[in-house]
């Protein structure tokens, strides 16, 4: 059986939106770039022609698209320093899927339409994305310190000075020396505002944020 043209246009379809969305993922750096879009969109899309000539099995062929893109998508969330990373390409890959899917079936207006809702949220709302994390930010913080009494108790004060809401977590004392920890919450200005404190601690013998 010869490939239709129809079939031509929707996996070319597929293969400029999963680029496009891949240009923008590839600018940034992303674990998933333009390639990985790509075969992403377009193998979607394959799949989709597929379980449309087999009959009768569209709903399954669907659902294992969709449970692959999840363990695909798994694979690109880590961990790095107390922060989870990777979340906006993970959940960009199983739009990409739905994008493919939508084209495969032939569904344009509903492939153009998602296409516009997801450049709109990677390309215009990374600005709002970026004052909304300034607004408040959560960072983890290290400090290490010459062991006085109530010395983690002065440096809460300190991150409430600094219009900081700390939250101790683990503490340890080795020697002469007393180690804290703490989840801290607030705007990038105080945040920058204590640290400039804390490098001119005298006290303050190591600390990490």
């Amino acid at each position: 059986m010869m490939f239709a043209e129809e079939d031509i246009i929707r996996l070319t379809a597929a293969l400029l939106m999963g680029g496009l969305i891949g240009a923008e993922r590839e600018y940034h750096g992303k674990a998933a770039g333009f390639r990985t879009m790509i075969m992403i969109c377009v193998g979607s899309a394959l799949f989709t022609l597929v379980s449309g000539r087999l009959g009768g099995a569209e709903d399954r062929v669907a659902a294992n698209i969709v449970n692959g893109i999840g363990f695909l998508g798994a694979g690109i969330i880590f961990r790095e320093e107390n922060r989870v990373k990777g979340l906006t390409t993970a959940a960009t890959v199983w739009a990409v899927s739905a994008l493919g899917m939508c084209l495969g079936s032939g569904q344009y207006d509903i492939a153009v339409v998602g296409f516009s809702f997801i450049a709109a949220s990677l390309l215009l709302l990374s600005g709002l994305s970026k004052r909304i994390s300034k607004a408040n930010q959560s960072r983890d913080y290290k400090i290490v310190a010459t062991f006085r009494n109530k010395t983690l108790y002065h440096y809460e004060k300190f991150f409430a000075e600094c219009g900081l809401s700390p939250v101790r977590n683990r503490q340890q004392r080795i020697g002469t020396d007393i180690i804290g920890q703490w989840r801290v919450q607030g705007s990038e200005k105080n945040h920058e505002k204590c640290i400039k404190r804390l490098l001119n601690d005298p006290e303050v013998k190591e600390f990490t944020f």
